[in-house]
Order: structure tokens, then C-alpha cells, then sequence
């Protein structure tokens, strides 16, 4: 389900509720109420997702902070791991060397993109993505297998943005690479 499919669902719902409450608001006008069940909706989405958060905190073994300071199993240092807005089954990891892409609830496919390799990076946010703070991060690259990848439903894209776009000029520093243009 796609989030403004959820989005859709939660809002018929509500709006279900207020009519089946049996409440007086022939006193609000047709704008103030559209308004408030946006935001109901909204803040539902918000807790929706907050939630999973929590489930997937528990149910990890170690804890956010263990992960900050330590590197990660094949010794690189992660920068950043996020998941989509409301997605259980996909997870995004940025270390100082790659993005790797998890997805799977069962079974686990992986992708990954050496940093080295990105040769572009922008991200996108619509009116709907901004009031929920979330956006896409397109990614090109030299990867044969993966040229563009995108992170969608990023929570603060802009931060991501700005730790991955660090992330790659660091690591073609280290590697000494450099892209050269032609005209």
C-alpha cells in the first residue's frame, strides 16, 4: 500500500467516524472541517509510523546508539540507516564506503552501490511528502547492475542528502577519484 492510498484509507475512516458520532458541527464551516481531518490524518500516519519504529527498535539487539558508535559487520562505519515512511520490509544503510539497500521481511535481498560510483544525487519532495517531513533521494551511478536508485519516503531528506553527498566526496578523497567531465 502506497502512503497516499493509506493516506486515503485513514481520512474515509475518520470522516466515517465523524459521521457515525453523531456529533453538532453545523457549527464549523466546510474548510475548518476538511482541515481537521487532514490533520487527524496526518498526525495518524505520523504515530503509524512512529510505532514501527518502536516494533523495529525492539526487535533489534542492539540499540541505536551501539550503532552510531560502532562499525558495522564488514567494519565500515555507518553514517546514516533510515527506512521508508510506514515500510517494514525495506531498510536503507549508508556507511562511509557503500549504500546498501535491505528488503525483505522473511527472505532478504540486499543492492549495494559503492560510494565511489555516485556520480549524481538530488532529492525531491512534494507538498504531501513536506507536511510529512519525508522525501526521495535519487541516486546516479556507474554501477552496470544499478545506474539510478531511489530512496523513497526518506525521513528529513535533506539531512540524508547532505550525509551522503559528504559521504561520496569523502570516499573518492580517500580513494583518489575524480570524475572528469567532457564537453
Amino acid at each position: 500500500m502506497t502512503i497516499k492510498e493509506a493516506q486515503a484509507r485513514i481520512k474515509a475512516r475518520v470522516w466515517q467516524s465523524v459521521a457515525q458520532a453523531d456529533l453538532d458541527l453545523s457549527a464549523l464551516d466546510k474548510t475548518t472541517l476538511e482541515s481537521f481531518v487532514d490533520l487527524v490524518t496526518e498526525a495518524a500516519l505520523l504515530e503509524i509510523d512512529h510505532e514501527l519504529d518502536v516494533s523495529q527498535l525492539d526487535n533489534k539487539s542492539t540499540s541505536v546508539e551501539a550503532a552510531e558508535e560502532d562499525d558495522d559487520e564488514f567494519g565500515e562505519k555507518v553514517l546514516w540507516q533510515g527506512r521508508p515512511f510506514l515500510s517494514l520490509v525495506l531498510n536503507y544503510t549508508i556507511t562511509n564506503e557503500r549504500i546498501k539497500i535491505t528488503s525483505g521481511l522473511l527472505g532478504k535481498a540486499h543492492e549495494n552501490v559503492e560510494l565511489i560510483r555516485v556520480q549524481d544525487i538530488d532529492h525531491s519532495q512534494t507538498f504531501g511528502e513536506r507536511v510529512l517531513k519525508i522525501g526521495d533521494i535519487t541516486i546516479r551511478s556507474h554501477d552496470p547492475s544499478h545506474p539510478e536508485i531511489v530512496l523513497r519516503n526518506v525521513q528529513d531528506p535533506s539531512n540524508v542528502y547532505e550525509i551522503l553527498r559528504r559521504a561520496v566526496l569523502e570516499a573518492r578523497k580517500r580513494h583518489n577519484f575524480s570524475y572528469r567531465e567532457e564537453m
